[in-house]
């Protein structure tokens, strides 16, 4: 998903979340930036995806065909040009969200369209994120278990060592996390750069000594292997499939990026290099089926073989990263959207708000991951566990995409079908084939995303439910703003913030300080934070402010579901709005509800148990919100769900 590494383009007038370039220097920028973190996955895919697609079309190592392999590579060529290119780089980059792209962002564009159904929209976006999730923590690992794979072929006494040559990089790549990772994605775009130049051209000479294998660039070849295969045409369809993992962070980088730097990237560098790449592996496989063993790195001859490692494992480490950091954007999106309970955020840049760290999301990636490694032990166990969840995804966003397509681009619904159908089908098909590796390990992205599923629907139900509970038991705001206001009781200086998430109905913690402490301060906002359907706020549009008496106020900030919320800061604004807001008299007070499991809630046992578990852990408001914790007062309450 989304790569919060490359904020670097944020610095260049192009990502000012209308995506397009406004200088050739800028532009550049951008493309490199795009080359070095949205095709970090897809251009690793060569490393495993052709050896795996041949091995199923073959059924084993032993029977390589150059049959075979034409039509795997004429199947991976296509669907590199019918989902990559025509799905993502020409229709989907269309469909953004403010600038903005990804699956959570088109179940907030498609939600704010629909005037029916937007229910069943959310539950697509539940879907797709907690998809994403199982690629987040199948990347990493089948990626640099891949690279290290290579040493093998300088010699078999290294083959012990793949594993924890492994577990070491990814633990070392895990724990660098928190440091940010600026400075290291200034070296993305130029490594990959390197990267395609040098998978291109190693396999020119394969391809000069077998030219038979352009026949391949023929779709009839796809068709036909397809129909004449049956059953293992079938598997290898799910194989093929690795080829074009990776081709959602096309759109879910746009923000970052613009769409035509992307689209350049992929035309003219990252597609052609692939193409070559992958018919150069055919190239070998039809001069040397028994190359089969490792198509990629047996292209090059022996003295490149360990700078080659290198540079693979360099890659793969970058998309890692890129898969990594998007799970956090991904956490802090669906935090803002109510589907998860707030987690840490830390910003590690000054400068740029989307270079995030979180500690909770990164730990239990961490463990995932490993366990994965240590679980399958080679890239080509992993490989049968990856695909269901990228396919899965790319199944809800074709969804989605019809839904955009019909009622934001205004399409009648047969044009916007007739578009979307062909490559759903193609997904659907996909995801099929996919789904007939379960048992091999495609187990793993199911549960983790069952799960996840499981923990967003729990959440968002549970907080719905809490909320029409509390709202029945809370007094109207209107009503004892009017009986303050006609018997006020003791008044003590300085302004009080009482944070609240129902602006309607008095906030508890109001409610308890009049209680118990029988005093109101001279100055009283009821600030409410609201998260837009919009990726970002302009800042003309984030605080509203309404008096409701003399001594009373209504504050509402306003936050895009990408923004981390700053309170403080932004109600610094309010400053040029009348209100003389000074932090070291403020106290803002929050209330601290402590849920027990009611006898009769509109959830069973078990999610009541699960929702308090998640209440529990979620991070306390004051950090979440950054308010300092010495002008924080917290009161609290219990109640039963």
């Amino acid at each position: 998903m989304s790569s919060e590494s490359a904020i670097t383009a944020a610095e260049t007038p192009a990502a000012n979340g209308h995506g397009e370039a406004h200088s050739t220097a800028g532009f550049k920028a951008l493309m490199l930036g795009s080359i070095g973190v949205v095709y970090g996955d897809i251009g690793t895919s060569p490393l495993y995806a052709l050896r795996e697609a041949v091995v199923a079309a073959s059924g084993g190592e032993g029977g390589v065909t150059a049959h075979a392999v034409l039509g795997v590579i004429s199947l991976i060529l296509w669907a590199l040009i019918v989902v990559v290119t025509l799905k993502y780089v020409v229709i989907l980059l269309r469909a953004d969200n403010n600038g903005e792209g990804g699956t959570l962002a088109l179940m907030a564009l498609a939600q704010r369209a629909a005037t029916k159904g937007a229910a069943a929209i959310v539950l697509l976006g539940i879907i797709s994120g907690a998809l994403f999730y199982g690629d987040a923590v199948i990347t990493p690992a089948l990626s640099v278990l891949s690279a290290i794979e290579g040493i093998k072929l300088v010699t078999a006494t290294f083959d012990p060592y793949v594993v924890p040559i492994t577990v070491i990089i990814l633990a070392f790549l895990f724990s660098v996390q928190s440091r940010g990772t600026a400075r290291v994605a200034a070296f993305f775009g130029p490594v990959m750069c390197l990267w395609f130049a040098v998978i291109a051209i190693a396999a020119l000479p394969q391809i000069v000594r077998h030219p038979e294998v352009l026949y391949a660039l023929n779709p009839a070849l796809a068709v036909s292997f397809m129909l004449h295969h049956g059953v293992i045409g079938f598997i290898t369809l799910g194989a093929v499939f690795l080829a074009v993992t990776g081709a959602e962070a096309l759109y879910a980088d746009l923000g970052h990026f613009g769409k035509r730097p992307i689209q350049t990237a992929w035309l003219f560098i990252v597609l052609p290099s692939l193409a070559l790449n992958y018919l150069g592996q055919g190239a070998l496989l039809i001069g040397n089926p028994k190359g089969i063993e490792n198509p990629f790195f047996l292209m090059f001859p022996d003295w490149a073989l360990i700078p080659m490692v290198a540079l693979a494992t360099v890659a793969t480490v970058i998309a890692s990263q890129a898969v990594i950091t998007g799970a956090y954007s991904l956490t802090r999106q669906a935090i803002q959207l109510g589907l998860l309970p707030r987690f840490e955020i830390r910003h590690t840049s000054e400068a740029h708000s989307g270079q995030i760290y979180m500690p909770r999301v990164n730990r239990m990636l961490f463990i995932a991951v490993i366990v994965l490694v240590l679980m399958f032990r080679s890239s080509s166990a992993l490989a049968s566990a990856y695909g269901i969840s990228v396919t899965g995804t790319m199944v809800v966003t074709a969804m989605m995409g019809f839904v955009v397509i019909w009622r934001v681009w205004r399409w009648s619904p047969i044009a916007a079908a007739a578009l979307v159908a062909p490559f759903l089908f193609l997904d659907l098909t996909f995801l099929a084939a996919n789904l007939l590796k379960v048992f091999e390990g495609g187990w793993v992205p199911l549960a983790l995303g069952g799960a996840m599923i499981i923990v967003m629907y729990t959440w968002r139900h549970g907080s719905r439910l809490l909320f029409e509970k509390s709202r029945k038991l809370e007094f109207p705001l209107a009503d004892l703003v009017a009986m303050l206001e006609k018997r006020p009781p003791q008044r003590v200086s300085g302004t009080a913030v009482f944070l609240t998430s129902d602006p309607v109905s008095a906030p508890t913690a109001l409610m308890h300080s009049l209680k118990h402490y029988k005093v109101l301060h001279e100055k009283n906002v009821i600030l409410t934070i609201e998260t837009a359907p919009t990726p970002r706020i302009d800042p003309s549009e984030r605080v509203r402010m309404e008096q409701l008496s003399e001594t009373f106020s209504k504050v509402t900030l306003k936050f895009g579901f990408m923004e981390s919320p700053n309170v403080p800061k932004t109600l610094a604004i309010a400053r040029k709005l009348g209100w003389q807001f000074d932090i070291m008299s403020t106290s803002f007070f929050l209330s601290r509800r402590a849920l027990k499991p009611a006898a009769h809630s509109g959830m069973p046992r078990w999610q009541d148990a699960l929702f308090i578990a998640l209440s529990r852990s979620s991070n306390d408001a004051t950090d979440y919100f950054q308010i300092p914790t010495g002008r924080v007062v917290e009161v609290g309450t219990q109640v039963t769900i």
